[in-house]
């Protein structure tokens, strides 16, 4: 970063560790952040949406679509976070070759599978061994994206499901005795209402989705804990900045990160469960209303 950090061996006090702190290594670390918050921003809204939709699949009246959405959030609910992750991930992939390899390859004459190992054709690879890194990061990012996805939604299904079950049955049939058919009561009444009930399950999956970001490391992703372990761990004298185990100070950092962010969080989750109860039938909104 600095002109004068081109020879670390003859260097000390802060000018080492101003070097040490902008080497590249470091600002991959710093960069891992950007990955962290980068997929929480993406990762929230689309678990939303799972979970919207298996709320809707569960209330609905047509026998499977309602089997498959309590299919989903019981199963996925049921397994280990850990498990699912190193689960899927290999399953998904290997799927996703597996297609690939039936398109591409066609006159493929060995197994796919040969003992524990699964091979396919080098066409069928994804990504390409030939593609950039950055396809790579891309692609296992996706992945993680789409897996933490599955997994939250299926808890927001959940929480959703309960919260559609908690507005006052009586407003719906208000709606429907004013001329209102389902699909207008759902979108008009019962939707805009729910919200209020669902944001405290919500508020906690978005803190157990804040504490999970750490797992990306084994969907393949260098997050933030892969780099404050590799740059913390002792380095000898063969690389550049040498030092001790200073894992401690890393994690500690990593620490103050986490616990600044989801206290940020808890504020903006307490503005907004201030402002969806104006108006409700909660004693949230009938406090409100007193001090109004």
């Amino acid at each position: 970063m600095f002109a004068y950090c081109s020879d670390p061996s003859a260097l000390d006090g802060l000018s080492w560790l101003a070097c040490y702190l902008t080497s590249g290594k470091h600002m991959l670390f710093y960069g891992s952040f950007a990955t962290v918050l980068l997929l929480l921003a993406i990762t929230a809204p689309v678990a939303l949406a799972f979970g919207f939709a298996g709320a809707m699949a569960s209330r609905s009246h047509f026998l499977p679509l309602s089997l498959l959405g309590k299919v989903y959030t019981s199963v996925v609910r049921g397994v280990p976070d850990i498990v699912f992750f190193l689960f899927f991930v290999i399953a998904l992939d290997q799927g996703i070759e597996w297609l690939r390899h039936k398109a591409l390859c066609p006159d493929w004459t060995a197994a796919v599978r040969q003992g524990n190992d699964f091979v396919v054709c080098p066409q069928a690879k994804m990504p390409l061994s030939t593609a950039p890194e950055s396809i790579h990061e891309i692609y296992n990012f996706s992945l993680a994206v789409f897996t933490f996805s599955i997994v939250f939604g299926a808890f927001a299904a959940n929480v959703l499901y309960g919260a559609m079950n908690a507005v006052p049955r009586a407003q719906l049939e208000t709606a429907h005795a004013y001329g209102m058919n389902n699909r207008q009561s759902f979108w008009r009444i019962l939707v805009p209402q729910m919200w209020i009930y669902a944001l405290p399950g919500l508020g906690n999956l978005w803190m157990i989705l804040i504490k999970a970001t750490p797992l990306l490391f084994l969907l393949g992703v260098r997050d933030i804990v892969y780099w404050a372990r590799e740059l913390g761990g002792s380095k000898t004298a063969i690389y550049d900045y040498p030092h001790p185990d200073w894992r401690i100070y890393y994690f500690l950092f990593l620490l103050v990160f986490y616990l600044a962010f989801t206290r940020v969080s808890e504020i903006v989750l307490e503005r907004l469960t201030r402002r969806l109860s104006h108006g409700q039938a909660t004693a949230a909104g009938e406090e409100l209303r007193r001090a109004a």
